[in-house]
């Protein structure tokens, strides 16, 4: 297994059980504990986990962009309310558009009047929150479910067949050089579908995520038509952004 996988798996693992011993991970990556052990300090150095005695825990999953597979409990509400606010600016009556799975999309949901609207989404607990608003209507890809979305070829091949007004899509970290990363490949495809099929594609991120880079570049900077995010970004990191051509909104 190459190192790459190896360090998807282990995230994949702490995903599920939140901490994991090295010799466990020893065992089921069939490799030593050294190698474990420097794979963990790889991924530490990302600030995707944080090592403790024997082993590595989870070091924030709402940062990752991925919610517990029973109700969601998510950090910094005040911060993705301010970017679900700037959202609902770009969304108009009647508008087809895409919420990608993650926490602040869930907000931009949560917001959004029971008006004429089609929405795209894979996130089980988006689905939920529009179910109700009738008004709305819903669009869900097929494909398996991992832990609160829903992925794989089917949701991948039926979002490449859709046209999408605008999509509002989430990331692990924002960087300079990596642009768009996540922790997996598990939902690169979905996510490229949906710039694909978009006419215009936002990216939704909190102020914190700005300087992050996970495992997967899952779209460049230049693909995004602006980043909307809320006002915890210091004027220094906007301002590089801004010097590289993208368009940065925090108000």
């Amino acid at each position: 297994m190459n190192p790459l996988r190896r360090y998807e798996t282990i995230m994949e693992v702490l995903l599920a059980q939140k901490e994991v011993t090295v010799s466990e991970l020893s065992e089921r990556l069939a490799v030593t504990g050294k190698t474990i052990r420097e794979d963990l300090a790889k991924l530490e150095e990302k600030g995707l986990l944080v090592r403790i005695h024997g082993g590595a825990m989870l070091a924030q999953s709402d940062q990752l962009g991925i919610l517990s597979a029973k109700a969601p409990n998510v950090k910094h509400t005040d911060k993705k309310s301010e970017i679900a606010d700037l959202a609902l600016r770009y969304i108009q009556p009647r508008d087809i558009i895409a919420l990608d799975s993650g926490s602040t999309t869930l907000e931009i949901a949560r917001r959004l009047d029971n008006q004429p609207l089609t929405v795209v989404t894979n996130d089980l607990f988006i689905i939920s929150e529009l179910v109700h608003k009738d008004e709305i209507r819903l669009v869900v890809p097929g494909g398996y479910r991992l832990r609160n979305m829903l992925t794989g070829p089917e949701a991948v091949d039926y979002v490449k067949g859709l046209n999408i007004q605008k999509a509002f899509l989430s990331a692990t970290g924002v960087h300079l050089q990596h642009g768009f990363t996540i922790y997996t490949s598990d939902l690169v495809e979905y996510k490229r579908a949906l710039i694909g099929s978009s006419a215009t594609v936002y990216g939704v991120v909190d102020h914190y995520k700005f300087g992050q880079c996970a495992l997967r570049t899952f779209a460049s900077l230049s693909e995004m038509a602006m980043i909307l995010t809320d006002s915890g970004l210091s004027d220094a990191t906007a301002q590089s952004f801004r010097d590289a051509g993208i368009d940065i909104v925090t108000h």
